[in-house]
């Protein structure tokens, strides 16, 4: 049977630096937020792939890198919830959002296409996640030296898209 609810993660569930990103997540079932997540980003749909390559300013992430930044992050977080509900007790390391964008392709890719993308790994990732026990949701592993629950990594992931979301909106949109 497939699980239906995840309940929100205790603040001793996850390292404080990723409190933002929980913070963000304030319904009572986490499942729910990060269906709605998809509904969220579909204020990109109406960008024109002409426009996706606009920065808000000289460094800084392009439209198209900040959806495959979205797309890297959904990835990691959902490896490490795979790692931790199998018990795998291996410090995983963290991971360089800076150094991944500037090795990727995102910047030469549709936004159409990325946005698929980032729909796909969602959806996979919700298989995955209701297919867990309750059980499995409190199961904690360690990643950049920090523990974490799988439910809170649940958390993060919705809350890691509304942050950027907001970002989008306010500096791009």
């Amino acid at each position: 049977m497939p699980l239906s609810l995840i309940a929100p993660p205790q603040p001793d569930e996850y390292a404080s630096f990723y409190a933002g990103y929980v913070a963000k997540v304030p319904e009572l079932n986490v499942l729910e937020a990060l269906e709605s997540n998809l509904d969220e980003l579909a204020l990109l749909g109406s960008v024109p792939d002409s426009q996706a390559g606009h920065r808000y300013a000289a460094g800084k992430w392009s439209i198209r890198e900040v959806v495959g930044h979205l797309i890297d992050a959904e990835r990691v977080f959902a490896y490490r919830a795979l790692r931790f509900s199998r018990k795998d007790a291996t410090n995983l390391h963290g991971f360089d959002e800076n150094a991944f964008v500037a090795a990727s392709t995102y910047d030469h890719c549709r936004l159409e296409d990325l946005l698929e993308e980032f729909r796909l790994a969602r959806g996979s990732n919700l298989w995955m996640l209701r297919g867990m026990t309750p059980e499995m949701l409190e199961i904690r592993g360690t990643a950049n030296n920090h523990p974490m629950s799988v439910r809170a990594l649940a958390a993060v992931m919705a809350g890691h898209l509304r942050h950027h979301v907001g970002v989008l909106k306010e500096r791009y949109l």
